[in-house]
């Protein structure tokens, strides 16, 4: 019996048993394997894909949802790879298609590289922003402006805080992000002032370096204080995505080491723009997840 052409595989609801397969599209696509953020993603969101009936997966993507069950604010799209010998073939489309389908009138957002921009935009995706990734080993500034703020190693007392705070500037519940985020990352820190939390910030591995995000500050200041906070706790390189109107942070950050590496486009569908305060909101816990 002949082979079904790829496009016109079934779609399926992928679980954490899945999670080898994933890993093994992200390296058949030449990324790292990130078994250790699939399995985050998948845990909290939820996966979609098609089986290859040679074996593992031609294609997947994760949907992150944020607000009420029954009626999400928002869905974050991430994760979109297809196999290399299956590419080109329209099965991205088609799989984008079914998940902007399945999400009815949730307002959707995904973080595009160039090569996947025409695609969604074709899908009715429009640019609202854009985040530069930065990456290298941070260096302190002796006596640098992000001295002056406390910041601490975060405690299982600081949750309900963090998940106000987090709301408040996200625009929509994420307890379901965060509450993972002890278990996620290396680090989970906050910034507190006059014994009120006015930041914080997970820094979590992935292949040799530690990622930086969420990233959620009353200010500049305080974003700063939280970055140096984390970089002074690990030996590993930092990578992050921040926000482009950030420009002082991003500036700061590149005066102590880290380097830009490429800028993705932030794109929403069924709205104009995301949901919450983006003056706080300073980078995402992932890109994958918003």
């Amino acid at each position: 019996m002949p082979t079904p052409p790829s496009v016109s595989l079934p779609i399926r609801r992928l679980t954490l048993r899945d999670l080898s397969a994933c890993a093994d599209l992200s390296e058949d696509r030449g990324w790292s394997r990130e078994e250790h953020k699939w399995g985050f993603l998948l845990s909290a969101g939820k996966g979609y894909g098609i089986d290859d009936p040679d074996g593992g997966l031609v294609s997947a993507c994760v949907v992150t949802e944020y607000g009420p069950q029954e009626q999400p604010t928002l869905g974050a799209i991430g994760m979109v790879l297809v196999a290399k010998r299956h590419a080109r073939q329209g099965v991205g489309r088609r799989l984008m298609r079914h998940v902007v389908s399945a999400m009815g009138s949730t307002p959707l957002t995904l973080h595009a590289t160039s090569y996947g921009l025409p695609l969604y935009e074709e899908l009715g995706f429009k640019v609202t922003g854009r985040v530069e990734m930065l990456h290298g080993h941070f260096v302190p500034g002796a006596g640098g402006p992000e001295t002056g703020v406390f910041t601490r190693t975060a405690t299982a007392r600081d949750l309900p805080a963090l998940l106000r705070l987090d709301e408040g500037v996200f625009g929509a519940d994420r307890t379901h992000i965060v509450a993972r985020l002890p278990a996620f990352a290396d680090q989970l820190r906050v910034a507190e002032e006059d014994g009120r939390i006015v930041g914080y910030a997970a820094a979590w591995p992935n292949t040799d370096t530690h990622v930086v995000g969420p990233l959620i500050a009353r200010d500049t200041l305080v974003a700063k204080a939280l970055i140096a906070s984390l970089a002074a706790h690990t030996d590993r390189s930092l990578r992050t995505d921040i926000d482009v109107r950030h420009e002082e942070l991003l500036a700061w950050a590149k005066a102590r080491g880290l380097a830009s590496i490429t800028f993705n486009a932030v794109m929403t569908y069924g709205s104009t723009d995301l949901p919450g305060d983006w003056t706080r909101r300073f980078a995402p816990v992932t890109v994958a997840a918003g």
